[in-house]
């Protein structure tokens, strides 16, 4: 490939879409595809294409995003990319899947002469919107090279971490690490209210003192653990890849019940 990458994107999200907008913020030629066609309008507006199905996409395009919900997104997109993506193109991953199956998905890519990428991401759709998103990523060192350009234009720190699948393990092991550290807020938070502390006195104490962290400073801004619904079932889902990853391991089963209270009672189970 030469010149100007031809860049796809699909998954329009809060997370995607502001990863879309860098991208054409950046320079790039940007073709996107979205089940809804109303998702693509502030996009086309900005100068985007939109493709009329996700193979006319990938045979366009020399390097493509997916930022999907979950595994069963991704197979499908990737099902209807291979076929009509060019030998020597690229697909990449920002989502958050079971580090085996991007390891799977990199083979049948292989297969097609295609280049394989995972790069999940941390940081949300703030930092997506401001281009410093936190990208950890798994695949031969060319391809990695060849992709961060791209990767530049909503990114800030850039990392690999190793082969294929290696992004996935660093990620589900971070978002495992999160969902902990707000069970454990949740905890702390409770053992105050039976010592008779005050709630706010003890989360602004807590704020400025050894027990802080991220996920402490996210669960003091809830003002209950149901408020939190709209982010819990993807950490629950990540704390769920984790162990179906390391289902025997000690460290996995430590995170996951210190996460598992907090985010029953965010779901409302």
């Amino acid at each position: 490939m030469s010149g100007v990458e031809r860049i796809g994107f699909i998954g329009l999200g809060s997370q995607g879409g502001p990863m879309a907008e860098r991208i054409i913020a950046a320079g790039y030629p940007l073709t996107l595809w979205a089940r809804r066609t109303d998702a693509l309008a502030p996009f086309l507006g900005k100068g985007a294409t939109a493709a009329s199905d996700i193979a006319a996409l990938g045979a366009t395009c020399d390097h493509v995003g997916i930022c999907v919900v979950d595994d069963a997104g991704v197979a499908e997109i990737v099902g209807q990319l291979l076929p009509a993506m060019r030998p020597g193109s690229r697909i990449v991953i920002h989502s958050t899947i079971l580090p085996d199956h991007c390891v799977a998905l990199a083979e049948r890519c292989a297969e097609r002469g295609i280049a394989f990428l995972d790069a999940p991401v941390s940081g949300g759709g703030p930092a997506a919107t401001a281009g410093t998103l936190t990208l950890m990523c798994g695949g031969a060192v060319d391809v990695f090279e060849a992709a961060r350009p791209v990767l530049e234009s909503f990114g800030g720190l850039i990392v690999r971490m190793g082969d294929v699948g290696a992004g996935q393990r660093a990620k589900i092991v971070n978002n495992a690490l999160m969902a902990a550290n707000m069970g454990l807020a949740h905890a702390a938070m409770e053992a105050g209210r039976a010592l008779d502390l005050d709630g706010a006195a003890l989360r602004d104490l807590i704020n400025a003192s050894s027990g802080r962290s991220f996920g402490f400073e996210v669960y003091a801004r809830l003002p209950t653990p149901g408020a939190f619904a709209h982010g819990a079932p993807l950490l629950r889902k990540d704390v769920g890849l984790l162990m179906a990853s390391l289902p025997d391991d000690a460290g996995a089963e430590a995170l996951s019940r210190a996460a598992t209270p907090f985010l029953s009672a965010a779901c409302g189970d």
